[in-house]
């Protein structure tokens, strides 16, 4: 018991060392959100679990702000709307849940951007086929190996772990950093 807070800083700070390898990859994934909302797009984020509260949380600091004053982003979670939920879930299944939205909220210019620490969810993977037939650009924030998703997705940033928690725990620094990136960008462009 006296190790484990020791341990797990450690596993922590091995997998946000490697995280450094993910820049140009976060300023890409940065810039193509962005230009989506400068094109009148949205950006839809959906996740399972702590992940389904991740996106809710990411929704917000871009509907509200991240650490500048600026306009409200465009940013839906579909994880929110329990009577949508629940009768997509009753009516058809649970792994109908996100497309059945998409299908009917998104359009070209608009970004998915599915969370996932396995990025094997069948409702996820829906969700990205049908972003993906839509014309929506995919973006998968995933851990472990990817999954099935690291293959439908056209963007993604996988932290290499298979513990949860040490993948939520990048997942969240990563999309801060991205919120922080259009902060920046929004900022700039204030500044024109």
């Amino acid at each position: 018991m006296d190790n484990y807070f020791d341990k797990i800083l450690v596993n922590h700070i091995s997998i946000f060392n490697e995280l450094t390898n993910f820049k140009k990859k976060v300023n890409i994934i940065s810039d193509l959100i962005f230009d989506s909302f400068e094109n009148s797009g949205k950006l839809l984020i959906c996740g399972n679990g702590g992940s389904a509260a991740d996106a809710q949380h990411i929704a917000a600091e871009f509907i509200g702000r991240f650490e500048i004053e600026r306009g409200p982003l465009p940013a839906i979670a579909l994880t929110t709307d329990t009577s949508v939920l629940t009768c997509l879930s009753n009516d058809y299944n649970y792994d109908q849940i996100f497309s059945r939205q998409i299908k009917t909220l998104g359009k070209e210019n608009d970004c998915l951007l599915c969370i996932s620490t396995s990025g094997n969810s069948q409702n996820l993977i829906n969700a990205v086929k049908i972003a993906n037939e839509i014309g929506l650009n995919s973006i998968g924030i995933l851990g472990n190996n990817g999954g099935k998703l690291a293959k439908l997705c056209n963007y993604n940033l996988i932290v290499k772990s298979k513990n949860t928690a040490r993948i939520q725990e990048a997942h969240i620094f990563l999309l801060h950093a991205i919120c922080g990136i259009i902060d920046c960008k929004k900022a700039q462009q204030n500044l024109k």
